[in-house]
């Protein structure tokens, strides 16, 4: 079991936890991530580590409501625990050197694209940040995104925040002006916003590379469910990612596969919302029977 110390809401479908995981924070590096289980009846969920504290023992995991797991897990309150923490998986980023290099985060993708940013600066690049949201509701760590950045651009689909645009908008005139001095290009986002990152990037010949959170079931490389197609054949996300070179994606693959278990997933979260509702229905009952 692993102990949620602190529980933050930062915004209407995305919560941030800091879970006790000494184990975890000792080994995580910017990039990886860790299997998590809400509850002994679980699935398994992957999660990019949002930050790590080795001296507290900590790992800070940044959570959106999407399905029934992840709505549950958004659920849990400070001093609940999580069964299970599988972790650190996967491939570390490539911290080196580079010169100039863009960190782009979209959504709730901002959260791991941090460590990744902040790591990069201390390896002496100089950073320049892109992070975009739908609305300014679901923008968060700015001031963090911006205490690890040369410049940080702020992007909102609707305007109602920072610049009215699409994260790649910025991230091509930074290309057609400081294209010879940017060296790579980091986007962790929504799929399609990854997507259209690598070919925003790819005339100008940039390395870009995204970290997939394709489907995902054990991750160990066993099941096969987080294949994802290459040009140079498949890869498995879970032990050979989850960064690759985006440009070298099949995305039109990929989209395609993400959208093959929509039907259970909603059917799973009409479920639990049902359960939920007739759960709160006994509550309140059970309270008004003890009132009396």
């Amino acid at each position: 079991m692993y102990k949620i110390l602190e529980k933050q809401v930062l915004s209407d479908v995305i919560v941030l936890m800091v879970v006790e995981a000494p184990h975890i924070a000792r080994n995580a590096k910017a990039g990886q991530f860790v299997i998590v289980i809400a509850d002994e009846h679980g699935e398994r969920i992957p999660l990019t580590i949002a930050d790590h504290d080795p001296a507290a023992g900590t790992i800070t995991l940044v959570i959106q409501e999407i399905g029934k797991s992840t709505m549950q897990m958004a659920g849990l309150r400070t001093g609940d625990a999580l069964f299970s923490l599988a972790g650190p998986l996967g491939h570390p980023t490539e911290i080196e050197e580079y010169g100039a290099v863009v960190c782009v985060g979209g959504g709730v993708g901002i959260a791991p694209i941090y460590p990744i940013a902040r790591d990069l600066k201390q390896a002496g690049n100089r950073v320049i940040s892109i992070i975009g949201a739908r609305s300014k509701p679901l923008l968060f760590w700015e001031e963090k995104m911006r205490s690890v950045s040369d410049e940080l651009i702020v992007c909102t689909d609707d305007g109602s925040y920072g610049r009215q645009a699409l994260v790649t908008a910025p991230l091509k005139e930074l290309l057609t002006t400081q294209g010879h001095e940017i060296a790579r290009v980091w986007a962790i986002g929504p799929t399609i916003m990854m997507k259209f990152v690598a070919a925003t990037t790819r005339p100008f010949n940039v390395p870009t590379i995204v970290s997939l959170n394709s489907i995902m079931i054990d991750g160990t490389g066993m099941c096969g469910g987080c294949r994802v197609a290459m040009t140079d054949g498949a890869r498995f996300v879970c032990v050979d990612g989850p960064e690759f070179d985006g440009h070298r994606v099949d995305w039109d693959n990929l989209l395609s596969r993400m959208q093959y278990y929509r039907d259970e997933e909603r059917t799973a979260v009409d479920r639990w919302q049902q359960h939920s509702t007739a759960a709160a229905s006994r509550q309140h009952a059970q309270a008004a029977v003890l009132g009396r």
